[in-house]
Order: structure tokens, then C-alpha cells, then sequence
């Protein structure tokens, strides 16, 4: 359950589910978001989900911090409910041109990149939240083996579709973006769409993502 409820400057609050970044203690996280957001509650303007809080932004001159806090204390929340999710699968193609950082982590996971792209492959992924830019998921857990700290110099531009890697997480560009995590490959595939106003984002909180190897030529054509 919720560890700490406490103020966020004036018009927000965050609640705090403790220092744990684990998909049990998310998936509460998310069951919080989602119950908030289907009650849709008069006032409350924003609700932003990370790994283990979740940010309450409200209007204050209709509601304010206690009341917003009481209607979380009295929310019933079954913690053992299964959550409906998703799952999505996205093609990456590893080719040299994409796969910006292989050198880097052959040489830091002290793996071959043969190596390397199996064990990228052969797992699913929990979507522990979206955020930095629009739609960008946060993808774990990456194995211990395959985790690796962000770059010691970020670039200034990341290219639309690049797949990170960075400590525990994996994660998708969805726009052309400054960026530090290390560059796997590319997807084609849209992630973000903002024509689609009601649910613009392909993979949300509790979703599973799985990631399929493609060839240069099949990501060039695929969206033909």
C-alpha cells in the first residue's frame, strides 16, 4: 500500500510506495493510476505514475491536499487483482548502422554481440511507466548480466526509434530526442501517435513488450 502521502509544492501531491523499483511494487502503482483515472475525480488535473510513486496534480481553487489525501485513504484497492494489460511486440533491427553503442557494451558486458542480442531477445518486458518524452516506456528488468550505466557524455541527438539500454532498463525513442542510454538498434514500428488523442501511446503501464530481430531491408519496408 501506499508508504507516505505528502505535499508537492501547492497544487500536487505524491504518493510514495517505498524505495523498491520491482514490478510487484509498480503494478500497485499502476493499480492506483488506473482506479484514480476511471473514477475520473472532479479536480484532479494530472496523474503522473513513475516506478514506485504517483503524482497528483489538482486544482486548488476547488479542492486541496487533505481532501485529495482522503479520497486516496479511503480508495479500495485489491492488491492481488490481475491487471489488464497488453501484449506488444516490437521488430528491432541490430545492424551496425542502428545498433550505435555495440562496441560499447561487447566491451562493458564483457560479451560478444552475438551474445548480447540473445539475451535482448529471449525475454519479455514489464512497462513500468512512460515519460521523459512523449510515450517513451520504461522497460525491466534487463537481466544482471546485461545491465550497464548511461553514457559518461549523452548525445545531443538520439535518433526516433532508437532501443536503450541503461542499469535495469530497456526503453524506445519515440522522438528524435537527446539521450545517454546505450543504443541496442531501431524499431520502425510507431510507439507514439499523437492523431490518436485518446490513446496516443502503443505500450502503457503493466503492458509486456517482447522484441523481435528484423533485417535492414525488412525495416526499411515496414512501413509500406
Amino acid at each position: 500500500m501506499i508508504k507516505n502521502i505528502s505535499n508537492l509544492g501547492d497544487a500536487a501531491l505524491y504518493c510514495d510506495f517505498g524505495n523498491e523499483v520491482n514490478k510487484e511494487v509498480n503494478s500497485l502503482v499502476i493499480k492506483y493510476y488506473q482506479t484514480l483515472k476511471n473514477k475520473k475525480i472532479n479536480h484532479i488535473n494530472n496523474l503522473t505514475p513513475s516506478y514506485n510513486k504517483l503524482i497528483i496534480s489538482f486544482d486548488l481553487k476547488k479542492t486541496n491536499f487533505n481532501e485529495i489525501k482522503k479520497i486516496l485513504e479511503n480508495i479500495d484497492i485489491d492488491e492481488k487483482e490481475i491487471l489488464p494489460s497488453k501484449k506488444i511486440n516490437v521488430p528491432v533491427c541490430c545492424d551496425n548502422n542502428f545498433s550505435l553503442d555495440i562496441e560499447r557494451l561487447e566491451k562493458k558486458l564483457e560479451l560478444g554481440r552475438e551474445k548480447i542480442f540473445e539475451n535482448f531477445f529471449d525475454k519479455e518486458y514489464f512497462c513500468y511507466m512512460t515519460g521523459f518524452i512523449a510515450g517513451m516506456p520504461f522497460l525491466g528488468d534487463l537481466e544482471e548480466k546485461m545491465r550497464i550505466k548511461r553514457l559518461e557524455t549523452p548525445r545531443v541527438k538520439v535518433p526516433k526509434g532508437s532501443v536503450g539500454l541503461t542499469e535495469q532498463f530497456a526503453n524506445i525513442y519515440t522522438f528524435e530526442s537527446p539521450g545517454g542510454w546505450n543504443i541496442i538498434g531501431n524499431s520502425p514500428l510507431e510507439i507514439f501517435d499523437s492523431n490518436k488523442e485518446d490513446e496516443p501511446n502503443l505500450i502503457n503501464p503493466g503492458d509486456t513488450v517482447s522484441f523481435t530481430r528484423i533485417n535492414k531491408d525488412q525495416h526499411k519496408n515496414f512501413n509500406e
